[in-house]
């Protein structure tokens, strides 16, 4: 298994994060978020969009349950299962059917992580005691494919993997 964590210090080193994971995004990628209420996932989310090109607003879909954006690296799908009450209901959806092509981006991912087998996990945390802005972010896969990115990505971030 491959992971590291980091320290994120406010807005701009979490947006510097979801940069240096946009960069090894491809078609059919499926990153799962998990944090508390208001930890940041759709921050993130809008960041890796930013960096990718998108140019849409970036909202959170947590009444809607997925989002669709362009960007100039293809399909972007945010989905928010927080309001879903089961893996079925999220697989009666049908949105495992644009996976393949876009870049999936899934809120409370951990509802759906035995779907994702090779998927990448991000936790999102907020640090007692610091600023409301700080941040810890955790990046983890056991999948082959994360393996030489995240350790570029940890390379890049300044930190160990």
């Amino acid at each position: 298994m491959t992971s590291f964590s980091l320290h994120a210090r406010g807005e701009a080193d979490t947006a510097k994060a979801a940069t240096a994971l946009a960069e090894h995004l491809r078609a059919g990628d499926v990153v799962l978020l998990d944090g508390a209420l208001g930890a940041g996932k759709t921050t993130f989310v809008q960041s890796v969009a930013r960096a990718l090109g998108a140019t849409d607003a970036v909202t959170s879909p947590t009444f809607g349950i997925a989002h669709f954006y362009e960007s100039a690296h293809g399909r972007l799908i945010h989905v928010d299962t927080y309001r879903l009450e089961s893996l079925a209901e999220f697989r009666d959806l049908g949105l495992d059917e644009y996976l393949p092509d876009a870049i999936g981006l899934i809120e409370w991912g951990a509802a759906v992580a035995e779907d994702f087998r090779h998927a990448l996990h991000v936790k999102i945390e907020t640090v007692p005691g610091s600023s409301e802005d700080e941040r810890r972010l955790s990046f983890q896969s056991g999948s082959a494919r994360w393996a030489d990115s995240l350790t570029l990505m940890a390379r890049d971030l300044g930190v160990e993997a």
